[in-house]
Formats: C-alpha cells, structure tokens, sequence
C-alpha cells in the first residue's frame, strides 16, 4: 500500500477520467454528463487515490460534515483492483478527522457489500423509515 495515497485534494482530481469512468464503465451514472460530474465534484467531499501522479480511484462523500454523509462514486480502476486499494480508500473516508461527528453514514451498492461490511455497513435496520424517489434513466441511455 505504500505506493497509493488517497488525498482530498480537489486540484488533483482528473475530472476527465472520472467522467469517464463514471459515464462509461459504472453501472449507476451510465451517460452523466460532464458538466453534472463537476457539479457533482463541487458540491461534495472528495477523495482522490493516486499512484505517484496517477489518479487511480475516487469516491465522493454528500455531507454536511457534522451528522450525516452519503458515500457516492466510489470506484477504483480495474487494472488496480484486488490489491487493497478499495480498503484503503474507504478506511481512508471513515477515519477522516473532518467526518468524526458523523452519526449515519449510508451507501449504496449492487456489488460490493463484502468490502463495506467490513467496515461495519450493514442493511437498514429500519427500511420501512427510508423512502426513496428515483428517475430512472436520467441521462437518456439505453
């Protein structure tokens, strides 16, 4: 792991491979738009993991930075998988001296429960108190 750092740093970020990644190759922000991307990057917590100068993760974090966080976009490339790297992000976002006063921490995910549970997710406890209005196909892909 000492050749990846995770950094917040929103200079750093390669919005272009993120965009990417996450209009072609993620199956929940299949044909985002740049422009959405960069807003989305502008209004949240980010997190870059970086080989050297390489950028080679990502994940966004919705919060107010006192009770309440969404972990979003989390992804790492897939010629970096299988080496740790997402473990090393996540623990990153988790342990973080800016989220400490987080209460609820809430993601979501069609594949990798195994990586969050790890790091105590689980399924809502109360999913009747959780309501959820979603528009699917918002970026017009088939």
């Amino acid at each position: 792991m000492a050749d990846f750092v995770v950094s917040t740093d929103k200079s750093r970020l390669d919005i272009g491979m993120i965009h990417d990644f996450l209009s072609n190759r993620s199956y929940w922000a299949k044909g985002i738009p740049r422009e959405l991307v960069e807003k989305s990057i502008a209004g949240a917590r980010c997190y870059g993991v970086y080989e050297g100068e390489k950028q080679v993760g990502f994940a966004r974090l919705i919060t107010d930075e006192a009770t309440f966080g969404y972990l979003a976009d989390v992804f790492i490339l897939e010629e970096y998988r299988g080496n740790g790297v997402s473990k090393l992000l996540v623990e990153y976002i988790l342990e973080d001296p800016a989220l400490h006063d987080l209460r609820r921490w809430v993601l979501v995910t069609a594949d990798a429960h195994t990586l969050y549970s790890r790091f105590g997710f689980s399924e809502l406890a109360k999913p009747e108190r959780y309501l959820e209005k979603v528009r699917p196909n918002p970026y017009g892909q088939s």
